[in-house]
C-alpha cells in the first residue's frame, strides 16, 4: 500500500498522468464542439493537442524541477520526450497517411465490386501535425509548471 501512496503522491508521476489526461480531455472536448465526440477518443492516438507530446513534456518538465536540468534523470526524461515526440511527428504520422490511401483504395475496389484490401478499416488518426505537437507540449509543460506550484504551496 506504501508503493501506491508513494507513487500518487509522487509530483513527477502526477503532473505526468494529469498532463496526459489534460491533453485528452482537451482533445475530447475539441471534438465535442465540432460535432465528432467519441469516447474512443479518450484512449486514441492522433488529434489536437498531442496526449503523447504532452505526457513526455510534463514528465520531462516535472523531472528538470524536481532533479535539476543537469542530472541524469533530466536527460534521460528529455531523450524519452525526444524520442516520442519524432515518432509522432514523422513514424506514426505517416502510418496515418497511409492508412488513409489504403482505405480509399479500399472503398475504390468495394465500389468497383471487388474484395477490399482489408476487412476492417485501417486506424487513420495516428500520429500528429506539428500545430498539434506544440499543443501538446504546451499542455505538458504548463501542467507540469502547475503541479509543482501546489507542490510547493503546501
Amino acid at each position: 500500500m506504501q508503493l501506491i501512496m508513494d507513487l500518487i503522491t509522487n509530483p513527477v508521476f502526477y503532473s505526468t498522468v494529469l498532463a496526459w489526461l489534460t491533453a485528452q480531455g482537451l482533445k475530447m472536448i475539441r471534438e465535442a464542439v465540432r460535432g465528432e465526440f467519441s469516447l474512443q477518443r479518450l484512449s486514441g492516438s492522433g488529434g489536437m493537442p498531442s496526449a503523447h507530446s504532452a505526457t513526455v513534456t510534463g514528465l520531462a518538465t516535472s523531472v528538470i524541477i524536481q532533479c535539476g536540468a543537469g542530472s541524469a534523470e533530466a536527460v534521460i526524461a528529455l531523450t524519452l520526450a525526444i524520442i516520442v515526440i519524432y515518432d509522432a511527428l514523422g513514424v506514426r504520422r505517416e502510418t496515418g497517411e497511409e492508412a488513409k490511401a489504403l482505405n480509399e483504395l479500399s472503398r475504390r475496389l468495394q465500389e468497383q465490386g471487388e474484395s477490399p484490401l482489408t476487412g476492417e478499416p485501417l486506424r487513420e488518426k495516428m500520429g500528429h501535425t506539428l500545430p498539434e505537437i506544440l499543443a501538446g507540449i504546451l499542455v505538458g509543460v504548463v501542467v507540469a509548471c502547475l503541479c509543482y506550484l501546489k507542490t510547493i504551496m503546501h
